[in-house]
């Protein structure tokens, strides 16, 4: 699509549809501006406010997934960059962690599983150090015996997800977003552009161009988007430590427990996320005694110490899930209609490079190359054979 003249509707205020406002507004983005509006009925909440933070591209990198790897190492690269011109923005603190990732193995299968990443990452380019039981505790000495194995990714990174959200709110704000508190019911085009979207008032605001950025809700705003979201349902933990109680570890720590996977991410107040359970339920909202019981029995495992702290918080949201775990970004359906959901677990890491993506569409730009794997006309029926063409197609 060229430039965009007139409103743009941004409908969702998680983490990507607050990056994609306040990049789009205080940029300009969106000349002649006849502003930016973002309609959410809560911004700042959703699954960016259930989320671990982790900024971790190459730990949770995965054999046939590759132009993910491509797309959150790209995005990685970004975050400094992100992150330094939003805090200037916000004047406020975004959170952002350098310290690196532990990933370690508890038992045989765990190690072997890891030696597979390792040897994996090895032949993209990414090597990761691998250490032992005793180096890993050098390291963290509040990891446990059971701990054998395990390896070092000092370039990934990780967010603090609550902090970020209240700075993104701050600079939407100082770049002259206009924040509807609003649900959207859907998207409104004459058939072959948008006009607008339908407000749960029955109102209808114009709009000149409508970006779909509502995560897991995304494929009930408009019939180009259906079947091509779902909501992928995780539970987390906030733990705190108490007074007497080891620390929680200094840098992102992940875990292979008996084939079980579970993450730790420090914050700077003693406080520890712990994640996060995986289930395809549809939008069911209940934290479960069962995914409660599995993260801490995982985590004692690795951190024995944690049975000491303080549980503060339990927390179930949707990851928007995608067909092929690739996000959706760029036009789709009629014209002036762009998307970007379907970013599973690493919304918070591909915030950079999305909202870079949408500001070139809206600006008539040159997108980023990495993201032409997430264009969503991959997913477009081929009249001729009648079948969905593949991804990067």
């Amino acid at each position: 699509m060229g430039e965009v003249a007139g409103r743009l509707v941004i409908v969702g205020g998680g983490v990507v549809g607050l990056s994609c406002a306040w990049q789009a507004a205080a940029h300009a983005f969106t000349a002649p501006a006849d502003g930016v509006v973002l309609v959410d009925p809560q911004p700042g909440s959703g699954a960016s406010w259930v989320a671990g933070g982790m900024l971790a591209p190459v730990t949770e990198a995965w054999p046939g997934e590759e132009a993910l790897l491509e797309l959150g190492s790209d995005s990685l690269v970004r975050w400094p960059h992100f992150a330094a011109e939003l805090a200037a923005m916000s004047r406020a603190d975004p959170g952002l962690r350098t310290e690196g990732t532990l990933v370690a193995a508890v038992d045989s299968g765990d190690r072997e599983e890891l030696d597979a990443l390792a040897t994996y990452l090895a032949g993209h380019g990414r090597p990761a150090q691998r250490l032992s039981g005793r180096e890993l505790r050098a390291l963290e000495p509040s990891l446990g015996p059971a701990v054998r194995a395990g390896l070092s990714v000092p370039g990934d990174l990780a967010v603090d997800n609550r902090a970020l959200l209240a700075a993104l709110l701050a600079a939407v704000a100082n770049s002259g977003v206009r924040v509807l508190r609003q649900r959207v019911e859907r998207v409104r085009d004459d058939g072959r552009s948008v006009t607008g979207v339908v407000l749960d008032d029955g109102t209808t605001l114009d709009a000149s161009a409508v970006l779909v950025a509502a995560g897991a809700w995304s494929a009930a705003l408009h019939p180009a988007l259906a079947r091509l979201v779902r909501p992928v349902k995780g539970e987390i933990l906030r733990l705190r430590a108490r007074r007497g109680a080891l620390p929680p570890p200094s840098r992102t720590l992940r875990a292979l427990v008996q084939g079980h996977h579970v993450y730790l991410v420090p914050r700077d107040d003693g406080r520890v996320v712990l994640g996060a359970t995986q289930t395809e339920v549809g939008f069911d909202p209940d934290v479960t005694v069962g995914g409660v019981r599995d993260l801490l029995a995982d985590a004692e495992r690795v951190l024995p110490g944690i049975a000491e702290y303080a549980l503060e918080e339990t927390a179930a949201s949707f990851r928007p899930g995608s067909p092929d775990n690739l996000p959706l970004l760029g036009g789709l359906g009629p014209d002036g209609l762009l998307v970007a959901t379907g970013h599973g677990r690493n919304g918070i890491l591909l915030a950079p490079v999305t909202a870079d993506t949408v500001a070139a569409l809206l600006s008539g730009g040159e997108v980023p190359a990495v993201a032409a794997v997430a264009h969503p006309g991959r997913f477009e029926v081929v009249p001729s054979v009648g079948v969905r063409t593949g991804v990067g197609t």
